[in-house]
């Protein structure tokens, strides 16, 4: 069950990267959090650099740990994963609001609050892989499939209703290519790809401004909030900040802790959501072309466990993992740069966040528990 002479056997080539994107984001949040004083400039470090230092800390340990794991051993805890996060998620609802949304369990012997829909991404992956391959002879049924859909739809709606529509959205892909790769019936998925390109393409018309955002306010306020369908508007504030820092970076960026823009508070959320814009101001296009070549490496390797992996629980489950890790970097990369509306999806590792940390930490722990054990038959 845990063995560690599998750290042996891990995948060495993700390991540098890991390290580099961890080296950016304390960068970022040292930039965009620290307080520069004194004569000789000595940067003095906020409290929310040494919190996620610890939170790295922490998801290094988890990561290790779970390598020496056998992943196969998580069947026999699935229900109760799934079952523990409903029940977080439930309780929020009764726990204290946090910046007037209900999404975190503050504890004050934690150095970071505790966001359970970032887990919860991960439980419905683990939850989806088991269920599919325990289901993989009547996969092709339309209640399988019914049963498979509910798994996702009760976190969905209860991560929405905090609110976090985000998070939520990424679960939409997340199932979809585990549906794919465990077989589900052709029909069902392409009828499901249709039905997302249609509502994608209707929420990118209202947001690049080919359907009047003022005419569709009735239509969509009937279902959201407000302040929820003002991200739909391409000329927000922090849509426009976002897309200011990234230009006044230029080729190579303004320096390490001189940014004007970032560095006057002026980009809204610069060490969480906004962590691209703030690195490449800094760092450049050139900085910006080496974070992004970093996350196709990472993603790249991840689903390659796909096709190494040696069960059909191991490859749903890498499939799984690898969707989660690209959904986030194209969402969060998307919105700073205008092509998506801003939801509040953080940069994997790059991010401020300790739930944020400690679940991607968790995600590459379990895919190279399935790498190590790629030449395991038993």
């Amino acid at each position: 069950m845990w063995d560690p002479r599998y750290l042996k056997r891990i995948d060495f080539r993700t390991v540098p990267i890991v390290i580099a994107l961890m080296v950016i984001s304390i960068l970022v949040i040292v930039a965009t959090t620290s307080v520069v004083h004194g004569v000789q400039d000595e940067i003095v470090l906020s409290s929310m650099v040494k919190n996620q230092i610890r939170a790295f800390g922490l998801g290094i340990f988890v990561y290790l740990f779970l390598i020496c794991f056998d992943y196969r051993k998580l069947r026999e805890w699935t229900w109760f994963f799934y079952l523990g996060i409903i029940l977080l998620l439930f309780g929020l609802f009764f726990a204290p609001p946090i910046h007037n949304v209900r999404r975190w369990y503050r504890f004050p012997f934690l150095p970071f609050d505790i966001q359970p829909s970032e887990y919860a991404k991960l439980v419905v992956v683990v939850a989806l892989s088991w269920f599919l391959e325990k289901k993989m002879h009547l996969v092709k049924s339309w209640k399988t499939f019914l049963q498979a859909a509910l798994i996702v739809f009760v976190p969905f709606v209860l991560i929405l209703k905090q609110p976090d529509l985000g998070t939520a959205l990424i679960l939409g892909p997340i199932a979809l290519v585990i549906f794919y790769f465990g077989g589900v019936k052709t029909g069902i998925i392409k009828g499901l790809m249709l039905l997302s390109a249609i509502l994608f393409s209707f929420i990118l018309l209202v947001f690049l401004g080919i359907l009047s955002h003022d005419e569709m306010r009735p239509f969509f306020t009937k279902f959201m909030k407000e302040y929820q369908y003002e991200r739909l508007n391409p000329n927000t504030y922090h849509q426009i900040a976002g897309q200011t820092a990234i230009a006044l970076g230029k080729m190579t960026g303004s320096g390490f802790c001189k940014s004007e823009f970032t560095g006057h508070n002026w980009l809204p959320y610069a060490y969480t959501d906004s962590v691209f814009p703030a690195f490449t101001e800094e760092f450049g296009l050139i900085g910006a072309f080496f974070l992004l070549t970093l996350f196709f490496g990472l993603i790249y390797f991840s689903f390659q466990v796909t096709h190494v992996a040696r069960d059909h629980f191991g490859r749903l489950l890498a499939s799984g993992i690898g969707v989660y890790l690209a959904m986030h970097v194209i969402i969060n990369m998307g919105m700073m740069c205008g092509f998506l509306p801003i939801t509040g999806v953080p940069l994997v590792l790059v991010s401020y966040g300790g739930s944020s940390v400690l679940s991607t930490m968790i995600a590459l722990g379990l895919l190279q528990s399935i790498y190590a054990r790629r030449f395991a038959f038993s």
